[in-house]
């Protein structure tokens, strides 16, 4: 079996590119509502990126892409995937880019948690469950100061709900992958489940929502093309050889820059304005969520230095 490396210069080059890709994901969607639904470009990037995937496919000798030992699998990951980005979709419509990408990246948080119960060598530790607190303050902070009108929620907040939910089905679907048959194939085909299943629901779904329409401007191409060439493929598959390649926990540690290269660039290109409370927040769910997926590089930094 091939080592994998720890990560060199061309690894961190890759990975900052990639963060700065799914940082820079929401914003476009949102830059390109005027003219196509959110909801709509994703699932029409799911139906066009599955395409590009499907002659990559690598299935074990024997087995249809179709069959029963994955098929069941494969469509509960493809509806958690496709609740995922409804509620990304959705809560673009209410509220910021920059809200959305950092209350989507609190996933990890609740991995831990569901993956805490089921798994001996998942059991979080004192130092794991005080990052989750952490974290969880966070989240109360960046909700806190959000304008209700007559006791109902305002659009802003009902927006960055969706987007903590979405964080939940994104933990939801890493949970399922964890659980099922599906996490001893491989990447290329659960990503087509996934990307396939984005298509049959999302597109039903934007018709009955009325998000149907599109104006093919410039700008809708340069969005479609961008997340289904760079966002949904090119950097999917870049991952992947990265994560074949390279220490996984190496390198999760790059996904960190992901919400803050949301931030920026909705600030940047959409003009948004961070509250105080926001970047409070932010700061906390973001240190939290480095406590729980990096105990194993902090716990001996505090030993040697007891020592």
């Amino acid at each position: 079996m091939e080592m994998r490396k720890a990560v060199d210069a061309k690894a961190s080059g890759l990975m900052l590119v990639l963060c700065m890709i799914w940082g820079l994901q929401q914003v476009v969607l949102k830059i390109a509502a005027v003219d196509i639904a959110p909801i709509m470009q994703i699932a029409i990037r799911c139906g066009l990126s599955a395409l590009m995937v499907y002659p990559l496919i690598k299935l074990p000798q024997g087995v249809g892409l179709f069959s029963k030992k994955y098929l069941l699998a494969g469509m509960g990951l493809a509806f958690l995937f496709s609740a995922e980005f409804f509620l990304v979709a959705e809560a673009l419509r209410f509220t910021s880019a920059s809200h959305t990408v950092v209350l989507l990246y609190t996933a990890p948080i609740f991995v831990a948690l569901g993956l805490n119960w089921k798994f001996a060598s998942e059991r979080l530790s004192a130092l794991q469950w005080s990052g989750i607190f952490i974290a969880f303050v966070g989240i109360v902070v960046t909700f806190i100061g959000k304008d209700t009108q007559t006791g109902q929620f305002s659009k802003v907040l009902l927006g960055d709900a969706m987007a903590l939910l979405a964080g939940v089905m994104w933990a939801l679907t890493t949970i399922c992958l964890r659980l099922s048959k599906l996490s001893e194939v491989h990447p290329t085909q659960t990503l087509f489940y996934q990307l396939m299943g984005g298509f049959i629901l999302l597109m039903p779904l934007a018709f009955a929502l009325g998000q149907t329409e599109i104006r093919w401007t410039l700008l809708t191409l340069s969005s479609l093309a961008f997340h289904t060439l760079i966002m949904s493929f090119a950097s999917l598959m870049i991952w992947f050889w990265l994560l074949k390649n390279y220490l996984a926990n190496h390198l999760g540690v790059f996904s960190f820059l992901t919400p803050l290269f949301g931030i920026a660039f909705g600030v940047i290109f959409l003009d948004e304005k961070i509250e105080f409370n926001f970047i409070l927040g932010t700061t906390l769910v973001m240190l939290g969520i480095l406590v729980v997926s990096l105990q194993g590089w902090i716990t001996p930094k505090i030993k040697a230095l007891k020592n």
